[in-house]
């Protein structure tokens, strides 16, 4: 049973929440709070496994609550607020800050069954999760300084595909401050929705070194460039003459999801094989796995984060359980085995050029 703490300072939304979660065996409203004052005394006598939490609120907003909250004691948390969805950039702090999911309120665009079934998902989600005090990205940037790799002409025939979804935008953030300046072309998949991605990229964009932009269709994959798949469009990376281009495409959800993290490394196994790096992080479900199995079996190297440091262990575990990991690491490891896979022994041997493969979508989905 998931026992659930409702915070919110309407009474009406309360109760409609309250109401829409009782109707499932395995959650348990264990009680309600009008604000995050009310909520931390209840916290502490109720002990609740997920929050779910407003962001517009009297006496402390739901934002400043969250990174409370996570600093001092950290709880899965579902923010549901009538704002997030319209505004990518309060979602996005709302994930950066620590929420495991953010689901709208009832509302002109979503009834109150469709909140119900999204919130109660969103909910056995967090309930797997694990949170773990935040820390400011910024700060872990100024107190390390990320070399650049000795050989940029090794880069150049390389290629880097990350795959995430619950958790990732944290764990990307992470991960990308330790990346060389100098890096090979990176492709992401975060299982984002449409608007929200381009806010993504712009936060990352102005954290790093990196260039980091949302991926339009015929973009060129150089050194030091990442791409983020846009929200409702695969993306996939193929090679054309001496270069690796991005592809962006509709085309129909895999696994359930679009963009989805086997389309793009289902194009690495055709294209790159043994010039591809790819990396499975945190997230729920399995997408991805299949397409680093096939990475893995086309020579490329891959890395799956392990279960300690992801929010949800689904991806990696699927992954892993297949086979299709070289490395099982934690987070914090990753940005080193990729300097040490990219460039071994600092010589810059050069590296093979790829051949051609099997096409991304697996039979059906294309």
């Amino acid at each position: 049973m998931i026992r659930v703490l409702v915070v919110d300072d309407s009474a009406l939304v309360r109760k409609v929440l309250s109401e829409q979660l009782a109707s499932f065996e395995d959650i348990d409203v264990v009680g309600t709070a009008m604000d995050p004052y009310a909520a931390r005394e209840r916290i502490a006598e109720l002990h609740p496994d997920v929050l779910t939490l407003d962001i517009e609120m009297p006496r402390m907003d739901g934002l400043s609550f969250l990174a409370k909250l996570m600093k001092y004691h950290p709880i899965p948390v579902v923010v549901v607020s009538s704002l997030a969805p319209e505004n990518s950039e309060t979602a996005l702090r709302a994930l950066r800050l620590g929420a495991v999911e953010v689901v709208p309120k009832p509302g002109s665009h979503f009834t109150v069954p469709d909140v119900g079934r999204r919130l109660v998902q969103a909910i056995r989600t967090a309930a797997s999760a694990t949170v773990m005090p935040t820390a400011s990205v910024r700060e872990a940037v100024a107190r390390e300084s990320v070399p650049a790799l000795r050989d940029t002409l090794l880069t150049t025939h390389r290629i880097i595909g990350i795959g995430a979804s619950t958790g990732g935008t944290r764990a990307l953030e992470r991960l990308l401050a330790r990346i060389p300046p100098n890096a090979p072309g990176i492709a992401i998949v975060q299982h984002m929705p449409a608007g929200f991605t381009r806010s993504f990229a712009d936060r990352l964009n102005d954290l790093f070194d990196l260039t980091v932009r949302e991926a339009e269709d015929g973009d060129r994959l150089v050194p030091g460039l990442v791409l983020i798949a846009p929200g409702g469009r695969h993306l996939l990376v193929e090679r054309n003459g001496a270069v690796w281009v991005a592809r962006v495409r509709s085309g129909p959800p895999v696994n359930r999801h679009r963009p989805s993290v086997d389309v793009l490394f289902r194009s690495l196994a055709r294209d790159a094989r043994e010039n591809a790096l790819g990396i499975i992080l945190t997230g729920m479900g399995g997408d991805g796995a299949a397409g680093l199995l096939e990475m893995h079996r086309a020579g490329a190297h891959t890395i799956a984060q392990d279960e300690r440091t992801s929010v949800v262990w689904g991806m990696p575990k699927v992954a892993i359980d297949l086979g299709a990991a070289d490395e099982v690491l934690p987070l914090d490891r990753i940005p080193d085995a990729i300097r040490a896979h990219l460039d071994p022994d600092g010589s810059g041997a050069p590296v093979a050029l790829a051949g051609a493969g099997a096409g991304p979508f697996p039979p059906g989905d294309e």
